[in-house]
């Protein structure tokens, strides 16, 4: 746990759960509230990195069994770091609201969710991808656009998941996106945030969750922290990047 992490107390409901009502912040305190949500086939790493971003355990992780993912609705989580970083020249607080998401494809039913968890839309949109796994598929780019229309990548970050496997195979990370499927690394090269490597030691939630706090909160700011709006329509036009990630087959010029 983050020593510098509120602790909380937990709340569920169907479909729904909350983490936090953190409560009893001094009035006084600055706070940036970010809105992140995960996005993810199955046996990503989405809980995971959820749980990274949290610096807990709460996030339910494992193997799925029969086919049935372990994360099977929308689920949030809060957690508020004091003293994150200086804003204005003033010590601010990042409270996180972390939104885990059943796997890819994207379910009917996940506008709604997201909508009721988070009215006022998404701050940050994390890409999850197995860096030990081949990939070519073009259903994760899909579902940010179907979400949040053509300028979702300005808002998206990239998490390659499981690099322990890729040093273990002495491959460094460094040279994994130069080596990587076209479509992937047309994904890294086209999101905002760019690629951010974890690991998935024991260890990794509370060594690797500050540097991912750190680029989602850089990525936000470059943002001017404004929130993505949930679209009205599934079928978008797009003119922008996003036409070749739809194409993995295509790299991007």
């Amino acid at each position: 746990m983050d020593p510098n992490a509120k602790d909380s107390q937990g709340y569920q409901g169907n479909p729904f759960s909350t983490l936090g009502d953190w409560g009893n912040l001094h009035s006084d305190r600055r706070v940036l509230d970010l809105n992140v949500l995960l996005l993810g086939d199955r046996q990503s790493g989405r809980s995971s990195v959820g749980n990274a971003l949290i610096g807990g355990q709460e996030f339910p992780t494992g193997t799925c069994v029969s086919g049935v993912a372990v994360t099977t609705e929308c689920q949030l989580l809060c957690r508020t770091f004091q003293s994150f970083f200086r804003r204005k020249g003033e010590e601010t607080d990042l409270r996180l609201r972390v939104i885990d998401t059943p796997p890819l494809p994207c379910p009917s039913q996940l506008r709604q969710s997201v909508c009721r968890l988070s009215p006022e839309g998404v701050h940050v949109v994390l890409l999850v991808v197995r860096a030990d796994l081949p990939y070519d598929n073009p259903q994760l780019a899909q579902c940010a656009q179907t979400l949040f229309g053509p300028d979702w990548f300005r808002h998206a970050l990239l998490v390659l998941t499981h690099v322990d496997h890729l040093r273990e195979a002495g491959l460094k990370p460094s040279l994994y996106i130069t080596q990587t499927s076209d479509s992937l690394r047309a994904l890294a090269d086209t999101v905002g945030g760019g690629a951010l490597f974890l690991d998935n030691g024991s260890d990794w939630p509370v060594i690797t969750g500050k540097p991912l706090r750190e680029r989602l909160l850089s990525l936000s700011a470059g943002n001017h922290h404004c929130a993505m709006k949930m679209t009205g329509g599934d079928d978008l036009a797009v003119s922008n990047p996003l036409n070749n990630l739809l194409q993995p087959s295509v790299s991007l010029p």
